[in-house]
């Protein structure tokens, strides 16, 4: 089984950052992908970042310029930095690891972090 753990979030003001991070453990062969998603009350989740085994990354288009995914190989780890924070930014924020496993690729969720943010 692959385990998958959020951690970062919290409150902030308008303007703000936070740095979330997502650690993967358990039998994992090699990570193809890791991303993070958010979910706000009444909307469906969305991806903000993404970022593959070449390092190639991609964002959500309100989230440019102001968030910065990155990862760890060695380690099975990635973060997600995030500045300049807006209350729309306001959600659950989920790790999503896509991995090969010994039940073949498959993808894992981390159980998710609150992120608030103020004004």
């Amino acid at each position: 089984q692959v385990q998958v753990v959020e951690s970062g979030g919290g409150l902030v003001q308008v303007g703000g950052s936070l740095r979330l991070s997502c650690a993967a453990s358990g039998s994992i062969f090699s990570i193809n992908a890791m991303g993070w998603y958010r979910q706000a009350p009444g909307k469906q989740r969305e991806l903000v970042a993404a970022i593959r085994s070449d390092g190639s990354t991609n964002y959500l288009e309100s989230v440019k310029g102001r968030f910065t995914i990155s990862r760890d190989n060695a380690k099975n780890t990635g973060s997600l930095q995030m500045n300049s924070l807006k209350p729309e930014d306001t959600a659950v924020y989920y790790c999503n690891v896509d991995c090969f496993t010994a039940w073949g690729t498959r993808k894992y969720w981390g159980q998710g972090t609150q992120v608030t943010v103020s004004s």
